[in-house]
């Protein structure tokens, strides 16, 4: 990626930030912080994926 590109989407990034209305962003940072919360989220994003898939394995074989 040139620099020129690089500046390019950085400025889209900006303006599409800029556009949308207060209340949408609001809304937005708050189901992010939802999904952020879950506990899968944690195990995937400190551990990995690969003991997230043991986890789901073990819960199948239990049931």
């Amino acid at each position: 990626m040139s620099t020129n590109d690089y500046v390019k989407y950085v400025t889209q990034q900006i303006v599409k930030y800029m556009d949308t209305p207060k209340e949408t962003r609001k809304q937005q940072r708050e189901e992010r912080k939802q999904v952020e919360t879950s506990s899968s989220y944690y195990s995937n994003r400190w551990l990995g994926i690969i003991p997230f898939s043991i986890k789901l394995i073990m819960n199948k074989r239990k049931k």
